[in-house]
């Protein structure tokens, strides 16, 4: 691994640490954003990525010079940030580490490792010309670092229970902290909500005296990115797009989003008999399973499952026994995985399941039956699959 990057790593141990101080003090110190640049802010439960992705795509094919942040990665750090649709190089990653480690020498608190990735993406946007950035938060949206830069509109995508130790026990509570992106004069967007979520959300549109539309209907048009809730997704993408002042032709709306790539996404590998989908959590597994049923009718799958701790796996267990002939569990390659001993205990009742020590014979042990295989559980996983089956397209080896 590059030593560089090596070190952003490291500041993980520090774990989350919720709060803008340091952000903004990142910003004065670095003369951050830039003067040009314009920002489309995206918070929420599931759809995220998805969202950000579409709305670049749009932005970027009606002749915007984009920018797009989001995370977490899949394979390499360097999907995290992207100018025109092309990833950062390594070498700009270390070239832009190495500039911000003397200036962060004597910190106390130190920053984050999320808050200097995004001024990593900041910085680089800015010596790029990147003068529309899209930026996907990475956890709530109240103390979440994205959250200092003021955009042309805040995007708040489906909420649902997710992050409960970080953002509250309660679908009110959660709404309140995405809802924390919410600006004083500047328009939101929003995906339909659960009752109890919309409710926030319209008060705390209230409040900054910002004016909120929810979407009414998904888009209809032709998408590469499968399932319902991908409609819903680029319909917000459009709905969030013309909210934040951008006058584009329908006809370039439409190539936008058929132009949309965006992985782990009921991705289908070559030969289609594997699908792979970064749905972790209850909610995100409920929409992967309807999908599998728009898509594959009454057949079963082998399902590949790895999650981390802090999400209700049992909750998505029981949702995938509907698809599911059979379970294979693994143990993802983090700090924070939930040992693949573990799960079978909440596996639905009467569901053959095996445990398997690594990826590859998990892997291979799937394609030993007829069903296709349904990798899901964890984004690491989906990042996992798509190292070692060689289907990524970017390099693995930035990391």
């Amino acid at each position: 691994m590059n030593p560089s990057l090596a070190w952003l790593y490291s500041l993980q141990q520090f774990g989350i640490k919720p709060g803008l101080e340091n952000t903004r003090r990142l910003l004065k110190e670095l003369q951050l954003p830039g003067a040009r640049q314009k920002f489309l802010h995206v918070a929420g439960t599931n759809g995220k990525g998805s969202t950000c992705a579409f709305m670049e795509s749009i932005l970027r094919r009606a002749g915007e010079r984009t920018g797009l942040f989001t995370s977490p990665h899949l394979v390499s750090f360097c999907e995290r940030m992207r100018c025109g649709g092309k990833m950062i190089p390594m070498e700009e990653v270390d070239r832009g580490i190495k500039a911000l480690r003397p200036v962060l020498a004597e910190w106390d608190p130190h920053p984050t490792f999320f808050e200097l990735a995004l001024m990593l993406a900041l910085d680089w946007f800015d010596r790029r010309g990147a003068e529309t950035v899209v930026l996907e938060t990475g956890m709530g949206g109240r103390l979440d670092a994205t959250n200092v830069l003021t955009p042309l509109v805040s995007v708040i995508t489906s909420i649902d229970m997710d992050h409960q130790q970080w953002l509250g026990g309660t679908l009110a509570e959660i709404a309140g902290e995405k809802a924390g992106i919410i600006k004083p004069g500047v328009p939101v967007v929003s995906a339909p909500q659960q009752p109890e979520a919309e409710q926030v959300l319209r008060e705390a549109a209230e409040r900054e005296g910002s004016p909120i539309t929810f979407i009414e209907e998904p888009w209809s048009g032709a998408l590469p990115l499968a399932g319902e809730h991908q409609r819903w997704n680029a319909g917000l993408a459009v709905a969030a797009v013309k909210a934040a002042g951008f006058r584009i032709p329908a006809s370039v709306v439409s190539e936008g989003l058929s132009a949309t790539e965006w992985p782990a996404r009921f991705q289908r590998l070559p030969g289609g008999r594997v699908i792979v989908d970064g749905a972790h959590n209850p909610h995100g597994v409920a929409s992967l399973v309807h999908t599998w049923r728009q898509v594959f009718h009454e057949e079963k799958a082998t399902v590949v499952f790895g999650a981390v701790a802090s999400k209700d796996h049992a909750a998505s267990l029981g949702l995938l026994g509907e698809v599911a002939k059979r379970f294979f569990f693994v143990t993802l390659q983090s700090p924070r995985a939930v040992p693949a001993e573990v799960l079978p205990g909440s596996a639905p009742t009467g569901t053959e399941t095996r445990v398997f020590p690594h990826l590859s014979e998990a892997m291979d042990a799937a394609g030993a039956f007829p069903e296709r295989c349904l990798v899901c559980g964890s984004l690491y996983l989906c990042g996992e699959v798509l190292a070692l089956t060689g289907a990524a397209d970017f390099e693995a080896s930035a990391q």
